[in-house]
């Protein structure tokens, strides 16, 4: 039987990180992985072929639709989606093979196979040809991720009715995409389709698109996403999907309204939320028992043997790669007996739909329901000079500012390079800088990130530039 100081289950962005980690902090560790390749969700079918995607989208969007007709820029693009899947696939696996060589660096034995918990400190795996391997650990991480809920009336069948993955791998074009939820995984993949030809239409069950963000971000975003010709249809459930030889049709209801109507379209896209992938550990050998929907504690420890440690999207909180990678930091240094730490406070949040989306911390909702007296600082991007410039001034920043503390308690942006600019706040909360503090950080001009300055000056009451 093979020994390791840490056995980490899954090898996703919570798994990799938590191995290079502990190799970092001279620990032996076995990496065991069930899918052909590692990477997990993230880096294969999730965060980066979707940001590829939306990223090139975006490029075809921006010169087929003649937006830089008044800048002199004159020019008639044509599409080929197969040579941007190729284009994803080859940054796909380029990505994988660094995840590889992190490994190697850090003499982390990768093992293939399907791990399942024998008892404690043990993990059998196994392997496709029908072997089987044991080992022992003195830590174990789960790091199994996540993967798609489907609908309880209409499994996936990755022809028609199509999971996240699929809609990531399409080789045509879509005459009619319906999308049930309009979460981050919906608007996103609604803006590369619709960008690419598609008719979209989203269907959301809650009142509001993303319904847990700032309100005024998710009233902003529903405006710009439907002048670009997105269907959004709230406060509306899917009751049925019939499968036709030509498509597929969508039965809704409403909340106003009895009577089912039908909604034709090519295919449609399941996007109502993500599971942890527990099932089949075989927790209950060591004293483990998953929440409702599979999730884990951050850190479980049975009343016998070794330590059971859960990150990423396995373990309770958002699913997130930051938040992963985290998670994953503070594992490997707390059973190094390191006082590793996560702050969940200050972990950001981004959609890379258009306009861009990054929030972190707290809304005024969850402000008011704690009774937190707070102030707004609030910055229009048709203030900022590069937005001027760039002609796109769609957006805004928002700071919401503790009354007490004068701390920051949450930012919410939407618009241009909003992903990139909310480190700068991630950064400020990290260092408990108080908001006039961060109003006289000097930005250089003319650059975006100047309107992070006039939201905290706005909300000190001496706005400049507006």
């Amino acid at each position: 039987m093979n020994h390791y100081d840490v056995i980490v289950i899954g090898c996703g962005a919570g798994g990799y990180n938590t191995a290079v980690r502990a190799g970092q902090l001279g620990m032996s560790v076995a990496c065991v992985e069930r899918a052909s390749n590692v990477g997990g969700t993230g880096i294969r079918t999730g965060c980066i072929p979707s940001r590829l995607l939306l990223h090139t989208s975006e490029i075809y969007d921006l010169a087929s639709k003649g937006k830089n007709l008044a800048l002199g820029v004159h020019c008639a693009p044509t599409l080929n989606l197969a040579q941007m899947m190729v284009y994803k696939a080859a940054t796909v696996e380029k990505m994988s093979k660094g995840v590889h060589k992190l490994l190697r660096k850090q003499g982390v034995t990768l093992i293939y196979g399907n791990a399942v918990l024998a008892a404690a400190g043990q993990v059998v795996v196994g392997k496709a040809n029908g072997a089987q391997q044991t080992l022992s650990g003195t830590a174990i991480v789960i790091a199994t991720g996540s993967e798609p809920v489907p609908l309880p009336f209409a499994a996936f069948d990755h022809t028609q009715i199509l999971d996240s993955a699929d809609a990531l791998s399409l080789d045509r074009i879509p005459r009619h995409l319906a999308i049930v939820g309009a979460g981050a995984v919906g608007v996103e993949l609604a803006s590369i389709w619709r960008r690419l030809g598609s008719r979209v239409s989203l269907v959301e069950h809650h009142d509001r698109i993303c319904h847990w963000l700032d309100r005024d971000v998710t009233t902003a975003l529903e405006r710009s996403l439907k002048r670009q010709g997105i269907d959004i249809r709230l406060s509306t459930d899917v009751v049925g999907i019939d499968k036709h030889s030509d498509g597929v049709s969508v039965r809704l209801r409403t909340a106003e309204s009895d009577p089912v109507c039908t909604l034709d379209a090519d295919i449609v896209l399941v996007a109502i939320g993500r599971r942890p992938s527990t099932a089949g550990l075989n927790l209950a050998s060591v004293g483990i028992q998953a929440g409702p929907e599979g999730a884990l504690p951050q850190h479980a420890t049975p009343a016998h043997g070794p330590g059971i440690w859960a990150v990423g999207d396995a373990a309770t909180g958002p699913m997130l790669m930051s938040k992963a990678e985290e998670e994953a930091i503070a594992c490997a240094e707390r059973i190094a007996g390191l006082p590793g730490f996560v702050n969940y406070s200050s972990i950001p949040y981004v959609l890379y739909t258009n306009p861009e989306i990054a929030v972190i911390g707290k809304t005024e909702d969850d402000l008011r329901a704690t009774g937190t007296a707070y102030r707004v600082g609030y910055c229009p991007l048709a203030a900022n000079a590069r937005a001027v410039i760039s002609s796109n001034p769609e957006g805004f920043v928002k700071l919401v500012i503790d009354a007490h503390t004068n701390l920051i308690a949450g930012a919410h942006l939407i618009g241009p390079g909003a992903a990139d600019l909310i480190s700068q706040v991630a950064i400020a909360m990290e260092a408990s800088m108080i908001c006039e503090d961060f109003a006289r950080i000097c930005h250089p001009y003319p650059v975006w990130s100047e309107a992070l300055r006039q939201a905290a000056m706005a909300a000190g009451g001496w706005m400049m530039h507006a």
